[in-house]
């Protein structure tokens, strides 16, 4: 127990300290509270929503991810915040009356146990995070790109400073509590359940024990409660606000995007986030539960490729704010608004639109931060606001308009790429078993073409029940929703949901995931619910019922993972499953599955030229391609899924001197197989140019000029040959610039790897 007159000045002490710590945490709820509601139900199923809280927590299985080892560190210091707990409570009883927990009992044995063993734990695992972060080579993790923006308090050092200030507050908490059970030790004698408090009863004699005691109670628990008005402020406040984005998780996760309703005729409509309070409350409660662990920032390809796009700088930068607002007199979190646009502190314009829309970052981030959700209501106020994109984007929203499609070419073009292969219509085939969806790049782009034209030959050899929708079907609008043009997105998406409500088809098969996400999954919003599948899981389910048959290929293949089939879909096994009964070898890439690298394509990327970087996204991904198959003595093939990652990593720079890496769609491997063991030989036939197939005054964008292929790379192909023509040649582009920056000097220098 304490002395009496302690008792009483810890108990004021404590009753000021915790109000003052419960303003602070209030002020933070009304400040996530200035957010809009969200589009997406966060309070349904309340007890499932309890249990995976709970257990997220509790087994760090999101943050064991990633970084095992810097993991354990962290798991050392979370199990022993959790266990204090109950130590703080109980130390904080024992100083009031007669009570403390003996070990010999067996419970109290094990509690004096764990509060030991947790303690040493704890300050391991402090001194080691310090140690990495400062010391060590990794610290590297920290640090940002030099063209990211970054709220003024991070230019500062916050972020260090605050790091250091934690770790001192962690040291000095169980440390002192360290020391008050060493000094009761000294007083009492040795307890083989408490070996740390015993190791440091030698510091102690019996006659100086009480005072350290004293010291270790107000120590431990007083320094709780002083940090309690510094809490909500630090990044140590993600010991609450993860478990609260645990059981506020969104249910779709990062392949669906939130809902939009728009207003046209309403005069003040807020279209998209302009500022923080435009953001739904779960992201505002996203920069509290940030770690600042720059884990989303290692697995982004703009990142990784030197743009300055940074998803852990856009959540940092965000609390920086809401930090700011709270000890400012802003009137913020009473109803004012922000006093600063989100793309002049939180993210720059160039970054917003170097995003992917690939969910690495919202795959791997540990308390499931949704920064990608951020950038898509970013691109929103942009595009239908303010009006404000890059103009290469123009094309492409003026080519869905026009013509239903994002390259602009005639509609009555949309069934010329089956010419000489059996495909009919719903009209022809009103009840077929499977409606294959085509999409628009395999029906204007011969790269996607041969894709299509395989998995119909494919389908025929099958003798499957098939139809198209022909001149029906039109762009399902992804890429105008990646690009923040929502209603062009409802124009295109309500006109397919009408024609598919018509046609009721019991299963649609697409080759391209973004067509196959759409209609999996973003068309329920709107009323359009349908059995989708993407084409290598029906081709896998036609191999293993007998219906194709195989022979093995000459080929050493490596298969990329599309980020819309694999981690927004979690479509994984079923390409491989086809590609391991077709080659000599399957040799995975080391960014592989969940971890995949993007091919740079996704985010309306591909219709636009990529921000300022030290390189391409595809370069970066190809070099890892060659790496792989360097080794390989068989033909070097890299299997795709996805039109979008054929074409970005057939054009991208680097293949030219890829060594004779051919790059092909699981369809046409499977093809070229099924051929070789019927015995039919396919004669090498040229594809026709994009000026033969569009027409030579269509506006076509530089990338699918590039991915034009050559007589060499199609030897395969089943088109009808072609005479050639001359691929058009590339026009360069002037960057894109938001308004604010054009007065600014027309130079722009790549960041610094």
């Amino acid at each position: 127990m304490l002395p009496l007159s302690q008792r009483y000045a810890f108990l004021v002490f404590a009753l000021l300290t915790t109000a003052w710590g419960v303003r602070g945490f209030y002020r933070l709820y009304r400040r996530i509270r200035r957010g809009r509601p969200d589009a997406d139900e966060r309070f349904d199923r309340i007890p499932q929503r309890l249990w995976y809280a709970l257990t997220t927590t509790l087994t760090q299985s999101r943050t064991f991810r990633k970084r095992t080892f810097v993991s354990i560190f962290h798991a050392f210091i979370f199990y022993g915040f959790a266990f204090y707990i109950l130590v703080n409570l109980v130390d904080a009883v024992e100083g009031y009356f007669p009570f403390s927990i003996s070990s010999a009992t067996f419970s109290g044995a094990m509690y004096n146990l764990f509060a030991d063993v947790l303690s040493f734990l704890v300050l391991v695992g402090v001194v080691a995070l310090v140690i990495r972060r400062f010391l060590l080579p990794a610290r590297r993790d920290f640090l940002f790109n030099a063209n990211t923006l970054l709220h003024p308090n991070v230019r500062r050092g916050y972020i260090s400073r605050d790091s250091l200030i934690v770790s001192v507050f962690i040291l000095f908490h169980v440390g002192s509590r360290a020391i008050g059970a060493g000094a009761r030790i000294a007083a009492e004698g040795p307890d083989k359940f408490q070996p740390f408090a015993t190791l440091l009863s030698h510091l102690f004699t019996p006659q100086n024990a009480d005072a350290w005691r004293i010291f270790g109670y107000w120590g431990a628990l007083g320094s709780v409660l002083v940090f309690l008005a510094y809490f909500p402020y630090t990044k140590h406040v993600h010991i609450f606000m993860a478990p609260a984005k645990y059981f506020f998780a969104r249910r779709a996760g990062s392949r669906i995007l939130p809902p939009m309703e728009i207003n046209l005729e309403a005069e003040s409509e807020q279209i998209g986030a302009k500022r923080l309070e435009d953001l739904s409350w779960p992201r505002l409660l996203d920069a509290y539960a940030c770690i600042q662990c720059n884990r989303c920032q290692d697995v982004c390809p703009a990142t990784a490729t030197g743009k300055s796009l940074s998803p852990a700088a856009l959540e940092i930068n965000k609390r920086m704010e809401l930090n700011e607002l709270a000890v400012s007199s802003s009137g913020f979190a009473a109803g004012k608004s922000s006093p600063h646009p989100l793309l002049q502190f939180a993210i720059s314009a160039e970054a917003a639109w170097a995003c992917t829309t690939c969910g690495a970052c919202m795959e791997v981030c540990p308390v499931q931060d949704e920064q990608m959700l951020d950038i898509i209501d970013i691109r929103r106020n942009q595009v239908m606001m303010d009006g404000e994109f890059p103009v290469q984007l123009q094309t492409a929203f003026r080519g869905m308009e026009r013509a239903k499609n994002p390259w602009g070419i005639n509609h009555d073009k949309r069934l010329d790429w089956a010419d000489g292969l059996q495909v009919k219509t719903t009209e022809e085939n009103p009840e077929p078993d499977v409606l294959y969806w085509v999409g628009c790049a395999a029906s204007y782009d011969p790269q996607a073409q041969k894709t299509a034209r395989a998995f119909v030959q494919l389908l025929n050899y099958a003798e499957v029940n098939f139809a198209v929708l022909g001149k029906k079907e039109c762009c399902t609008g992804d890429s105008a929703r990646r690009a923040g043009n929502e209603l062009l997105y409802r124009e295109l998406a309500d006109r397919n949901v009408a024609t598919l409500n018509q046609v009721k088809p019991k299963l649609i098969v697409a080759s391209c995931p973004h067509c196959m996400n759409a209609f999996g999954n973003e068309y329920k919003q709107i009323g359009g619910s349908y059995s989708v599948m993407h084409h290598t899981q029906y081709l896998e389910s036609l191999m293993s019922t007998g219906k194709l048959d195989a022979a093995r290929l000459d080929a050493s293949i490596t298969y990329h993972d599309p980020c819309y089939l694999g981690r927004h879909n979690g479509v994984y096994d079923a390409p491989r499953n086809v590609l391991r009964v077709l080659g000599n070898e399957m040799l995975e890439l080391d960014r592989n599955r969940e971890n995949s690298f993007c091919c740079g394509a996704g985010g309306a990327q591909f219709w636009k030229e990529e921000e300022p970087g030290s390189e391409r996204v595809s370069e970066n991904r190809f070099r890892e391609v060659k790496e792989r198959l360097s080794s390989s003595k068989h033909e070097k093939t890299l299997a795709v899924g996805c039109p979008f990652c054929k074409s970005m990593l057939s054009s991208t720079p680097g293949k030219s001197d890829a060594d004779g890496i051919v790059v092909k769609d699981v369809a046409e491997l499977l093809l070229e197989s099924v051929q070789k063991k019927k015995g039919i030989v396919v004669a090498s036939m040229q594809l026709p140019s994009l000026q033969t197939v569009m027409g030579k005054n269509v506006g076509v964008i530089e990338r699918v000029a590039a991915a034009t292929p050559s007589a060499e790379s199609v030897a395969q192909s089943s088109l009808p040959p072609v005479a050639s023509a001359p691929v058009p040649e590339k026009v360069e582009r002037k960057k894109w610039q938001p308004k604010a920056s054009r007065q600014a000097s027309s130079e722009t220098k790549p960041a610094d790897e």
